[in-house]
């Protein structure tokens, strides 16, 4: 081998067994299916309990997300939406008959998926027919669920994700797939590959050393890390978004949660810019995100490159409605100091009239809560949407920007800029 700065070097390329891939080809065991079947038999059930809706994935018959809350009385409101049915009798013997009777089905490839960072082979079970979408002219939500070997794992549901628009996919890990050798989770292995230096070159190539030194230049004191990233945010300006694992994912529930880092304006500027609703801000990590511009409107939006932006007007500000609105709620909430003094901690305006939601046939409205909440970070805002009720939202925006302009709060809740 010869690097760019003509240095010359004999490398020996290691063995690579092949001892998995015999495995594979000759393995005679039950298929993927047949060794699941246990699991579809039993009629057991698998539970994923989020901050407001728990999914419940009983195998080979439903997928369903629902929430319980006690009314007076200790009534109990269910309200519930199911992601996805099994619309046959048996979903895993006709795909594993085929592959029996046919060899070269047997050899196609399986289907992968990233978990955390390797790429995991997993068997797929299509479940359809759901509760009818509102956002897709009321046609039937539908999963897939991928099913991944994890040899310690008791059916546990992995992750929930809304792909596109009321289409889902929900990972189980099982032990029971670990049987089959295709399907086992493997490392991508490391093997060394040895070189020489030959005459008339160094030990090492002159850009590897230098790589290693800056290698060694990167391992410096934690605290010398933490100066030279605040020197660099101080003569940078800050845009980018930390992104918190979504509490969950789909059209009706607690959609994400989201922090965004925004621009590192002067206070004064930034306040006003809120205020006067030039300034939005954004949130959301799933299939939707939200803009919300201040006395003005909340959006909710999907991008794609190729069907480019889609739009759904969430609620639009009216100061008479919303004034109607808080004669009738508490438009700010407050908490007592220490010292005994009140003060606002969160304010609650309503955005009504947004466009007209196909499973109730009225406008969609959105509560927005502003709440002070304290960080490290000085603009630090942080997003999250629940849907208690169809296309009746909560949108919750939290930072310490807002805990600046709550004191300006008037009786309607409506914010002023200080002075």
């Amino acid at each position: 081998m010869t690097t760019v700065d003509k240095e010359k070097y004999k490398c020996i390329l290691p063995l690579i067994a092949s001892g998995n891939e015999e495995e594979e080809k000759d393995y005679k065991g039950p298929t993927p299916g047949e060794l699941l079947e246990p699991l579809f038999k039993q009629s057991s059930c698998s539970y994923r309990i989020e901050s407001y809706w728990t999914y419940e994935v009983c195998h080979g018959k439903h997928i369903r997300q629902y929430h319980e809350e006690k009314e007076t009385g200790q009534k109990i409101n269910i309200q519930e939406y199911y992601l996805g049915n099994m619309m046959i009798k048996n979903p895993l013997s006709e795909p594993d008959q085929e592959e029996k009777e046919n060899p070269k089905e047997s050899a196609k490839e399986i289907p992968t998926k990233n978990i955390e960072g390797q790429m995991t082979p997993y068997y797929p079970v299509e479940m359809g027919n759901g509760t009818p979408c509102s956002l897709r002219q009321n046609l039937p939500r539908s999963s897939t669920v991928m099913y991944i070997c994890h040899p310690e794992a008791k059916h546990e549901i992995l992750s929930v994700a809304e792909v596109t628009t009321c289409e889902y996919e929900v990972v189980i890990l099982t032990p029971l797939l670990c049987n089959h050798p295709k399907y086992r989770f493997r490392a991508s292995p490391v093997n060394d590959i040895f070189c020489q230096s030959l005459p008339g070159s160094p030990l090492k190539p002159h850009n590897l050393e230098q790589l290693e030194k800056q290698q060694e230049m990167m391992k410096m004191p934690f605290r010398r890390v933490k100066e030279f990233q605040e020197e660099m945010h101080s003569t940078k300006e800050e845009k980018f978004s930390s992104i918190h694992k979504p509490v969950a994912v789909g059209s009706h529930q607690l959609l994400t949660v989201g922090t965004t880092h925004i621009s590192k304006l002067t206070d004064d500027q930034l306040i006003k810019e809120f205020l006067s609703g030039s300034y939005c801000f954004h949130g959301g990590v799933g299939w939707w995100k939200y803009e919300f511009c201040y006395g003005k409107y909340v959006h909710q939006y999907h991008e794609d490159k190729e069907s480019g932006k889609t739009s759904v007007v969430v609620g639009t500000w009216s100061k008479e409605e919303h004034i109607e609105w808080s004669r009738k709620n508490a438009a700010r909430t407050y908490y007592l100091r220490e010292d005994g003094t009140q003060t606002v901690r969160m304010v609650s305006h309503f955005y009504g009239n947004g466009d007209v939601c196909d499973l109730t046939d009225k406008p969609r409205q959105v509560t927005v809560k502003l709440k002070c909440k304290k960080s490290d970070s000085p603009h630090a805002v942080t997003i999250y949407m629940l849907e208690p009720h169809s296309c009746q939202y909560i949108l919750g925006v939290e930072s310490p920007v807002i805990c600046k302009i709550l004191d300006t709060a008037d009786e309607y809740g409506l914010l002023s800029v200080p002075g």
